[in-house]
């Protein structure tokens, strides 16, 4: 059935496939070039046979499976022949959906025939039950024929509606076709309002996220500021502060626990920790700013019985105050602590003198004459 020339037409027949956009053509065959679209282009051969050639042997294999899953059925081109690059199969005539529904309406009847072509889409096994209103063909008996059906098949992820079908259709006539499906099969029309709702909901979920997305990105590009491990000497000032404050409060929680007085506690952290700054510059202060929890380096103190900064005493030799939450805070509940206590042995001592004062009366009551 193959013209022997074909072999010899092809190879002067260059397809090469493009990104997003139809199949670029080189024909220095005799052949006349019937159409192209993105995997390939077609030629015809005869009055009833074409040959699509295509730019890969991936989509050619796809696309020959996909045709011969549904040879035993009417829905599909007869497939002829197969080589590498090409198939050779029957030139579907007739006219599109896309053009037929310009000035056509679309009824109850070609509505039905859609859904049945759905369910043939399933039966044979493809993985996308779905196909775009232009490879869709119209036949004058009334039935349907569809082309270029390589992406039904070796898909990982798919709608799970028709959705290419719907959404080519336009709104009027989706409105329409969803009309129908309701009326002649309503679990399948309650199932693809289900999956468009799903959709939906889906793409708000995604703009949502993608909004966040830039927003991280407007804060990680600023967020620099916030570093502080790139500067050696800063660092080594900022994780001298963090050790002092942790001991620092590690410590008081300790010796408040032991009973210990709270201005004898801080006196002595102090002394630590200016015999530790002594030692490691010589026996001399340097006009060095501390971080929060150390005491001034200068030796200035202020004279003015100012407070502290927070988590910092003043010296124990210059009697300073200290900043809100810290030394005041902790000495009042020191001696609230006391007072509670004082509190808990009055009341003991109390009951004791009346239990003594009872005691003596009956001894007194004893020794009476009676």
């Amino acid at each position: 059935m193959f013209n022997q020339n074909l072999e010899q037409w092809l190879s002067k027949i260059h397809v090469r496939n493009m990104v997003n956009a139809d199949v670029e053509v080189i024909n220095q065959s005799p052949l006349v070039m019937m159409g192209k679209g993105r995997q390939g282009a077609v030629f015809q051969l005869s009055d009833d046979v074409c040959v699509k050639v295509f730019g890969n042997t991936e989509d050619c294999d796809r696309e020959y499976y996909a045709l011969s899953l549904g040879q035993h059925t009417n829905l599909f081109p007869k497939l002829y022949g197969k080589g590498p690059l090409y198939i050779a199969m029957e030139i579907i005539r007739g006219v599109d959906l896309r053009e037929y529904l310009q000035s056509q309406p679309l009824t109850r009847t070609l509505s039905a025939k859609l859904i049945e072509m759905l369910i043939t889409f399933k039966a044979i096994g493809y993985e996308r039950i779905d196909h775009h209103k232009r490879q869709i063909y119209l036949q004058p008996d009334g039935s349907l024929k569809v082309i270029d059906v390589a992406r039904t098949i070796w898909r990982d992820r798919v709608y799970p509606y028709p959705r290419k079908l719907l959404t080519s259709l336009g709104e009027e006539n989706k409105a329409i076709f969803l009309t129908y499906v309701k009326e002649m099969a309503p679990a399948v029309y309650q199932e693809w309002l289900h999956y468009i709702r799903m959709e939906e909901i889906s793409r708000q979920i995604t703009a949502i996220l993608l909004s966040q997305s830039s927003e991280s990105e407007k804060v990680n590009s600023k967020n620099k500021i916030l570093l502080t491990t790139d500067d050696e000497k800063n660092y080594a000032i900022m994780l001298e502060g963090l050790v002092h404050k942790v001991f620092k409060e590690e410590w008081v929680k300790l010796m408040l626990a032991r009973g210990a007085d709270l201005d004898t506690i801080m006196a002595k952290i102090d002394e630590y920790w200016d015999q530790r700054k002594l030692g490691a510059t010589g026996n001399s202060f340097e006009s060095v700013g501390r971080y929060e929890g150390d005491r001034l380096s200068n030796g200035n103190r202020f004279h003015d019985r100012g407070k502290r900064f927070e988590g910092d005493r003043g010296g124990h030799h210059h009697h300073g105050k200290r900043y809100e939450g810290e030394r005041n805070h902790e000495h009042n509940r020191g001696k609230e602590k006391k007072q509670d206590k004082n509190k808990k042995h009055g009341v003991k001592d109390q009951k004791h003198d009346k239990k003594k004062g009872k005691n003596h009366e009956k001894d007194k009551d004893k020794k009476r004459p009676k």
